[in-house]
Parts: structure tokens; sequence; C-alpha cells
């Protein structure tokens, strides 16, 4: 018998993953691959990209996300989004919230209905390739606004295209989110 160590029965400890970064954060980039990739290939590319990087977490309230600014000032149905967000938080129309969301292509996943508490709600903001939101950022110039929506947002849910619809990609936000 020799002194050789043998290999131990347990595995080996992994490191969790690193974040994947995402390129087209950089707007110079996009535009150089929009430049010469068609516009449903470009998509493709950049949610793969959202998909492999995952959300950032870095500003989950969808009152204060910086990459949603030029949406929270859109005025629908009399409103701005930011002025709808406030009676939301504010527990006051409730029986609007749902109209005033989905006009913004925003669906409202999970929210708590009763008057004197948190909303604690749930919002899906679509950006899929045709979205209702792709104007507001298009019309600003901010050509890769989904990446950095990604980068604000809580939660990424990428769904398979299907025969009817193309991939459906949406960014979860909170509003007045649980404590943990």
């Amino acid at each position: 018998m020799t002194n050789e160590k043998q290999p131990s029965a347990k595995q080996p400890t992994r490191k969790p993953a690193a974040r994947v970064d995402n390129p087209f954060l950089d707007a110079e980039f996009y535009s150089r691959m929009r430049d010469y990739t068609e516009r449903d290939a470009a998509f493709s590319k950049e949610v793969k990209a959202i998909g492999d990087s995952g959300a950032g977490k870095q500003s989950t309230d969808i009152r204060t996300a910086p990459s949603l600014q030029l949406l929270r000032a859109v005025v629908k149905k009399g409103l701005s989004l930011e002025t709808m967000l406030g009676r939301i938080a504010q527990g006051v129309e409730s029986g609007l919230w749902e109209p005033w969301m989905s006009a913004f292509g925003i669906e409202i996943r999970g929210v708590n209905y009763a008057k004197p508490e948190q909303r604690n709600a749930r919002l899906a903001l679509d950006m899929s390739l045709a979205c209702k939101v792709n104007s507001v950022f298009a019309n600003a110039g901010v050509v890769n606004w989904r990446s950095l929506v990604a980068q604000d947002c809580a939660q990424i849910q990428i769904e398979k295209p299907t025969e009817k619809t193309g991939a459906r990609v949406y960014a979860i936000f909170f509003l007045d989110a649980p404590e943990k």
C-alpha cells in the first residue's frame, strides 16, 4: 500500500457562474451590427445576449428604473405612466390599473389590491419585436433599449416562438416590492 491520496468521493465545489456581459449595452456596437443585420435577426441576437446575461437587477422598481425614464413620461389615456404608477402605489382607482398598464404593453402579473397596504405588484414589460413601447425608444434614438431595460429589471422571461407568434420577451419589475 502506498501513501498516494485516493480521489475524494465528494464533488469539487464550483463557484457560481459569472454573469455574461451583454455586448448590446454598447449603442455603437448595436448600430454597427444593425448596419449589416436584418431587423428580425438583430432582435434574435439581442434577445440571446439578454438571455445569456440575465437580469441586471440594478433598479427593480419600475418607478425609478433609469432605463424607463422615457417611458414614464409618455401620456396615454390622459395620464403619464409615472402618474399611473403613483396612483397604483397609493391604491386609488384599482379598476383602472389593468387598462392603464396594457396601454403601455405592461401586464400586471400579481398585485395586492388591499387599500391600506403596499401593492407588492409584479409588472411584466413586453419587450418583444413588435411591442407597444418600441416606438417610444426608437423615436428618442435609443436603439439598444431592450438591453438597457434588462440591466435594471428583476427578471427576464423569454418564451419560445410558436407558429402564431414570435418570441415573447418580458422584463419583470416591481412596484412596492415586499421586504426581504
